[in-house]
């Protein structure tokens, strides 16, 4: 595997009193150096404190690191991990070294809360942004000029990215080693974590009831069941309301609560997933693999697959399975 640049592997995370050792560890685990590992790009992380140390954290043990805010001037990637509290500013001494290292080209990510630092430094003027969903009309309201999209898992603005809470932040970790290394470095780290190698940023962050109840499931949950059970049929919007018992309208409203995205997004994303597994579990030709899951022909669904996760089918099958 061809090594990247040292200026490329350079990584800072902020760390901070309060801090959530779930939130600071994210970023330390899936960029972490490993010297016996032939896959892995020559990662270099730091973490810099922006208070001093030691710091306690949000669960009563202290943390110490030799780092401060002065070493972000090597980081080519700034990781802010989420933040202490929405309705304090953030010392003026971390929001200056965040504009001078955005300003130097650096990519700024915010990680669940840690929007809200990128906010009150300006960074997120203009720019689409999320944060978890719990405080995104919050960060809203504080800052009008930033164009929050609450439903979503992470958001990629170029030299700016910002997460969902907790889960969210490996999904966009993940994807910037996908996008800054490729796809066998990601799934390959994935795999190591035992999580999913790849999530969609656009995904919903959460859904207002389970889509099936093993306790008396309402007549939508049986059609989503159902649903995933012929994915390599055809659906329409009519049948699959009249199956519900329901006028299309309201099986359309009722579909979105329940999921946060439209039936046919939905239906995308099931068949991905069924692809997905399909090539890393079995060694079924990508025809096969396509009309399994339910698509009209092999050339739109290497369209979607790449589309989606930015590599062939072929190719993901291979790199997942380390080949």
């Amino acid at each position: 595997m061809k090594k990247h640049s040292t200026d490329q592997n350079s990584y800072a995370v902020i760390a901070f009193e309060g801090i959530s050792p779930f939130h600071l560890s994210v970023p330390c685990v899936i960029f972490r150096p490993d010297a016996k590992d032939s896959l892995l790009p020559d990662f270099q992380i730091k973490v810099c404190a922006a208070d001093p140390s030691p710091m306690q954290t949000s669960v009563g043990f202290s943390i110490q690191t030799t780092h401060q805010l002065a070493d972000l001037k090597d980081a080519q990637t700034v990781i802010v991990p989420s933040w202490r509290d929405t309705s304090e500013i953030p010392p003026k001494a971390l929001l200056d070294s965040l504009r001078k290292a955005h300003q130097r080209g650096a990519k700024i990510v915010g990680l669940c809360l840690g929007s809200f630092v990128l906010a009150a430094a300006g960074l997120l003027d203009g720019r689409r942004v999320t944060t978890h969903w719990k405080w995104a009309d919050e960060l809203a309201q504080r800052y009008p000029k930033v164009n929050v999209e609450p439903g979503v898992l992470y958001v990629d603005d170029g030299d700016i990215v910002t997460s969902a809470g907790s889960a969210a932040a490996i999904d966009c970790c993940l994807h910037l080693l996908r996008t800054q290394y490729g796809a066998e470095v990601a799934n390959h780290i994935a795999r190591r974590m035992v999580v999913p190698p790849f999530r969609q940023g656009g995904q919903a962050q959460f859904i207002e009831q389970p889509v099936f109840s093993s306790i008396s499931p309402d007549r939508l949950s049986l059609v989503m069941e159902w649903m995933t059970k012929n994915l390599n049929t055809s659906h329409t919007l009519d049948e699959l309301a009249n199956r519900a018992l329901m006028s299309r309208r309201t099986f359309t409203r009722r579909f979105r609560q329940m999921t946060g995205t439209t039936v046919g997004q939905w239906l995308l994303n099931q068949r991905l997933a069924l692809a997905q597994r399909m090539l890393e579990m079995t060694d079924k030709p990508i025809e096969l693999v396509s009309e399994t899951a339910g698509f009209a022909s092999p050339a739109l669904f290497r369209r979607c697959f790449g589309q989606a996760f930015g590599i062939k089918p072929s190719v993901y099958r291979r790199e997942f399975r380390g080949e």
